[in-house]
């Protein structure tokens, strides 16, 4: 096999590594972004929760204060009862008397249904508050996940991108500019082998001329329908003692 195609099989399988690594490495923010925009909903329906169940509170307090008010009007009104020279006045004392006691009593029941829905209110706020904690908790270990994945990430790539300068260097530059060439015309892969007579990259089926002349050409080929650089590896025969010595032979 040609030296610089030995390269460019490499190279290609330093780039397809270099390419799942800055995808990753771009990719954890916006993963990170996402389950933050979660916990902040979460965190925005607690507050809600916190809100309403506050709102409830100010709304019985203020009942029992309404109720206080009818009760002192109620103590008034029997006082000035006692002083009633008339029937009619007697009558229109009561007549306000009964109404303030209806006005009691429909605050109490408005205090009750307040009451039982601060239950359900409270409830639902304590298991909101404790599934926030929780979610909380989760959030910070992915981003400590997050960051130290980003960190190896960032480690092999700066490997991975040294060596690929070395193999570069090693290219001839003709043939590396081809590679890159084609590359970029066919989303990031070059280079690609030949399987059962057809382009692994392309999937059309080679010649059996073009095969024969890549098996025993010194020289880079590319295929004919995709345009990428082609190689073929012969199948290795393997038997109860080991590869066969004429596979052997035809590796090296």
């Amino acid at each position: 096999m040609d030296a610089d195609l030995r390269l460019a099989i490499q190279l290609q399988d330093l780039d397809i590594r270099i390419n799942e690594l800055q995808h990753e490495i771009a990719s954890l923010p916006r993963h990170i972004a996402s389950i933050e925009k979660t916990l902040e909903a979460h965190l925005r329906k607690v507050e809600a929760d916190r809100a309403a169940l506050a709102a409830n509170q100010r709304e019985r307090k203020k009942l029992e204060g309404d109720i206080q008010a009818q009760e002192a009007r109620v103590s008034s009104l029997r006082n000035q009862m006692l002083g009633a020279k008339t029937n009619e006045q007697y009558g229109a004392f009561k007549n306000e008397i009964d109404f303030c006691q209806q006005e009691i009593r429909k605050f109490e029941d408005r205090i009750l249904e307040r009451m039982t829905e601060s239950e359900a209110l409270d409830s639902n706020l304590k298991t909101a508050e404790a599934s926030l904690a929780e979610e909380k908790r989760h959030v910070e270990a992915e981003k400590g996940i997050a960051r130290e994945r980003t960190q190896n990430d960032q480690a092999e790539l700066a490997a991975l991108q040294k060596k690929r300068a070395e193999v570069v260097g090693r290219m001839a530059k003709p043939t590396y500019s081809n590679y890159e060439r084609i590359r970029r015309g066919r989303r990031g892969i070059a280079v690609a082998e030949v399987v059962d007579n057809r382009c692994t990259a392309c999937n059309m089926t080679v010649r059996l001329q073009f095969l024969q002349d890549l098996r025993l050409s010194e020289k880079i080929m590319t295929c004919e329908s995709c345009g990428r650089i082609l190689y073929y590896n012969p199948p290795v025969e393997v038997d109860e003692h080991g590869p066969s010595q004429a596979s052997v032979e035809t590796e090296a």
